[in-house]
């Protein structure tokens, strides 16, 4: 996570990639799961745009009050927050050692392959 300044007493927003299906089911099930705003590449302002690390549209972020969380991590966050046994899941595998040096590899897995996933959520085989 990189340190901002705290802007408000707000939800987190999960900014992401908004010309991607998979991404935008992934956010959609978040969103239904857990309290936060969504914002789209497309949307973002600039000063939301400044608290972004260069590179940003490489993958999905969490603004916090706290800071930014990017990629791997970002999503991980995401997932501790929501109200879903996913959450468990998360917490868990939060606790396994060195589960970092795994998070990031797995999420550049998923999001190059994002296109394939993609065709799941269409096809229905998985499930909002």
């Amino acid at each position: 996570m990189s340190n901002s300044e705290p802007e408000s007493d707000s939800l987190p927003v999960i900014v992401y990639d908004d010309d991607c299906g998979f991404c935008a089911w992934s956010v959609a099930f978040a969103d239904r799961r857990g309290e936060f705003d969504v914002l789209g590449f497309s949307e973002l302002s600039d000063a939301e745009r400044a608290r972004l690390p260069d590179g940003y549209r490489e993958c999905a972020h969490l603004l916090t009050d706290e800071g930014v969380y990017s990629c791997g991590e970002a999503t991980e966050e995401i997932l501790v927050r929501l109200d879903s046994p996913v959450a468990l899941a998360a917490r868990a595998f939060r606790r396994i050692p060195a589960s970092e040096r795994v998070r990031d590899p797995l999420y550049r897995w998923v999001a190059d392959h994002r296109a394939w996933f993609g065709k799941l959520v269409r096809s229905g085989r998985l499930r909002r």
